[in-house]
């Protein structure tokens, strides 16, 4: 799981956005409050990350990762950008093949 969260990071903050979608099963769900609701599938995701990654230049800094089972995580992620700096929280879930089947994020 520290790899998969790393991946993520890292592929978001180079603004990957095909290099992200390789990380999540098509029909995932990235499901954001402070966004305002849920981005499903491959389209729902690659909307997310370019609206939020790539269109604010965020940049994400893992600042602690609790793994409570094998398949879920939770990092806790400084994010800065053009908006300017918050504190959030990804609760990954991901399917026995290893790729992520949904995020749950919310900010501080």
């Amino acid at each position: 799981m520290d790899k998969l969260v790393d991946t993520f990071i890292q592929t978001t903050n180079a603004f990957d956005v095909e290099g992200v979608l390789a990380l999540f099963k098509s029909d995932a769900i990235i499901e954001d409050v402070s966004a305002g609701g849920a981005f499903v599938g491959a389209d729902g995701i690659r909307l997310y990350l370019e609206q939020f990654f790539v269109g604010y230049k965020t940049a994400s800094k893992l600042l602690s990762l609790v793994q409570p089972d094998d398949f879920t995580a939770i990092a806790r992620v400084d994010f800065t950008g053009d908006f300017g700096h918050e504190i959030g929280s990804l609760k990954i879930k991901t399917a026995p093949d290893g790729l992520i089947e949904r995020i749950d994020a919310d900010l501080e």
